[in-house]
């Protein structure tokens, strides 16, 4: 990437968080979909939502450290309002003497981050680092690495999955949630066909994007990452992670239904509609078959990776999706 664009990017991604306090605000009816489908799987791995997984395997990378405090580092930890729930876990699960070094670029928002901590009482556990993770040189080994929503942000995968898997202890553990679906989080052609046949079915009051500001019809398969780093390389994350890391958990998920869920249209669902929660069920199991079939492919994913040579003795795999069979195969064309 030129350095001006790159540096252009930068500043839009500076500006676009500078002043945006919650980050993680979802609509009603992507928690009714969440807690039906994907909790489940979840607690098929002992817990119940990315940040209990965060703080369950930190626990038990605490375990192995070589030191009697525990250091984990968060990659792209924003207003760090995630790492300090997920430090109060950490002590409510017994675990006292660690740091957790919350790593972003953005100033304003590890200035909200250590107001987050100091409200939530954990601000003696952690550190604030402000730096670029595409070009992060760590300084310490860490026992976890924890990256929540960030990766799909990343220009230089690269360069940041060596720099962890440099830094990660020898039975260290490094924990994800992210998007692994197409660059810019549009629908890849197999995809967008489904979406644009259920639009046609839709009245118009369920097509106001509220992320855009505008009604939607026909569908507009927009790449966010045009201007911004959101979804930059979303799809070379996981064959990325394949390539360096061994999974101990991995629960993929979502594709088509990401539309009528998220927060550009989530919000013109009504979670309290039958006929709505039926919409959203049918679009999920039209997911679900074309991962069983092979047709599609998941955009979401949460994981517990580690070195390659400290494998997991029994993977969890949720539905019996293991990571390779999550990576679409596509012509060069279609890659970009």
């Amino acid at each position: 990437m030129p350095e001006t664009d790159y540096a252009k990017r930068v500043e839009q991604e500076l500006k676009n968080y500078s002043e945006d306090i919650d980050v993680h605000q979802l609509p009603e009816i992507f928690h009714y979909w969440s807690n039906r489908y994907i909790r489940p799987w979840f607690e098929q791995a002992g817990t119940t939502h990315p940040e209990d997984l965060f703080a369950r395997y930190m626990v038990k990378a605490a375990k192995t450290a070589e030191s009697e405090c525990a250091w984990f580092l968060s990659i792209g930890a924003g207003n760090c309002d995630a790492e300090a729930a997920i430090a109060s876990d950490l002590i409510s699960r017994g675990l006292e003497n660690f740091r957790l070094v919350c790593l972003d670029i953005n100033p304003d928002m590890l200035r909200r981050g250590r107001e987050h901590a100091r409200n939530a009482g954990v601000l003696d556990h952690l550190e604030f680092h402000q730096a670029d993770f595409n070009f992060y040189e760590p300084e310490r080994t860490f026992d976890a690495v924890i990256a929540n929503q960030c990766l799909h942000h990343v220009t230089e995968l690269e360069n940041l999955f060596d720099a962890i898997e440099s830094c990660l202890s020898p039975r260290g553990l490094f924990i994800t949630s992210d998007m692994i679906g197409r660059n810019g989080h549009q629908r890849w052609p197999e995809a967008l066909s489904i979406v644009e046949d259920l639009w046609r079915e839709l009245p118009d009051r369920y097509k106001f994007n509220h992320q855009m500001q505008r009604l939607e019809q026909p569908f507009v398969n927009h790449d966010c990452s045009a201007e911004s780093f959101e979804g930059i390389r979303a799809q070379d994350i996981l064959p990325l992670l394949i390539e360096r890391f061994s999974f101990h958990v991995f629960i993929a998920f979502g594709n088509v239904v990401d539309i009528f869920i998220d927060r550009g249209f989530g919000h013109n669902f009504d979670a309290n509609s039958e006929d709505d929660r039926k919409f959203i069920d049918r679009v999920h199991a039209i997911d679900e078959q074309g991962f069983r079939e092979g047709t599609l492919t998941p955009t979401h994913m949460v994981a517990v990776m580690s070195h390659r040579d400290n494998p997991a003795d029994s993977p969890i795999m949720a539905r019996g999706l293991d990571p390779a069979a999550c990576i679409r195969p596509s012509d060069a064309s279609e890659n970009t």
